[in-house]
């Protein structure tokens, strides 16, 4: 069941005592793509955050690959999910790609011949193989988000977190990046306001409002429900229609 994530009437306040999640259910079976839509506001961020352990449930609970999310598994949990947060300067931060998507095994224990190879293959995978040697900031946008999904693959996870993943994306990279997650064949869990990549990518949607899941089903079907949609601040864009 390697990828198997689920959540169990988890809530959540913050420490000024604003709750922000409210008895949230969800499972996401091994290998499935799942996007979770909602307005601002609506509980998504702090969810996403709860799946790797930077937050820890107020009540409920998350589990991954059947390892409850607590203080004494972080290390396991952090491990199997990997989150490719929306801007990739918040991930990079070393002198080289080499170095930052070394960092994380290099950590594990991993050195010599084994850590070359976790950091090659985790290159290879998003296309970047070649640009070891180059520093980060002298990347693209798109190049910079490809390397921190990278410095997550290195870790070798079964969950996949994605926040915005299409943000200042142009066109081509927008392609690029959408195929590098069909590439890779991880249970992922997609937060974004871009209704047609949740199309594209994820064959399951949920929508969140007020800290709740209001809504779960396939995406198409989702994205068919003009009430649903409006009720919870969702459009697609002016003119679209859904392929029939």
């Amino acid at each position: 069941m390697t990828g198997l994530l689920e959540v169990r009437d988890l809530a959540f306040a913050y420490p000024d005592g604003r709750q922000v999640l409210f008895g949230v259910n969800l499972t996401v079976r091994p290998g499935e793509r799942v996007a979770i839509l909602g307005p601002n506001g609506a509980g998504k961020t702090t969810l996403v955050l709860h799946l790797n352990g930077t937050l820890l449930a107020g009540s409920g609970s998350v589990r991954v690959d059947g390892i409850t999310a607590a203080k004494m598994s972080l290390r396991e949990i952090r491990r199997r999910v990997g989150v490719v947060f929306q801007d990739p300067d918040d991930q990079l931060f070393s002198p080289t790609v080499r170095d930052d998507v070394a960092f994380g095994p290099r950590n594990l224990g991993y050195r010599g011949h084994e850590l070359d190879h976790k950091v090659h293959h985790a290159l290879h995978a998003v296309g970047m193989a070649e640009f070891a040697n180059r520093a980060p900031h002298h990347l693209s946008f798109g190049q910079r988000r490809r390397v921190a999904a990278s410095t997550v693959m290195s870790m070798d996870p079964t969950v996949l977190v994605l926040d915005e993943p299409s943000s200042n994306l142009d066109p081509m990279a927008r392609r690029e990046f959408a195929d590098i997650v069909l590439s890779l064949g991880l249970t992922t869990v997609m937060v974004t306001h871009d209704l047609l990549y949740a199309l594209q990518l994820c064959p399951r949607s949920v929508i969140m409002n007020n800290g709740r899941i209001v809504a779960d089903g396939p995406t198409r079907d989702i994205l068919a429900g003009e009430a649903l949609l409006a009720a919870n601040r969702l459009e697609l864009p002016v003119g679209y229609a859904l392929p029939v």
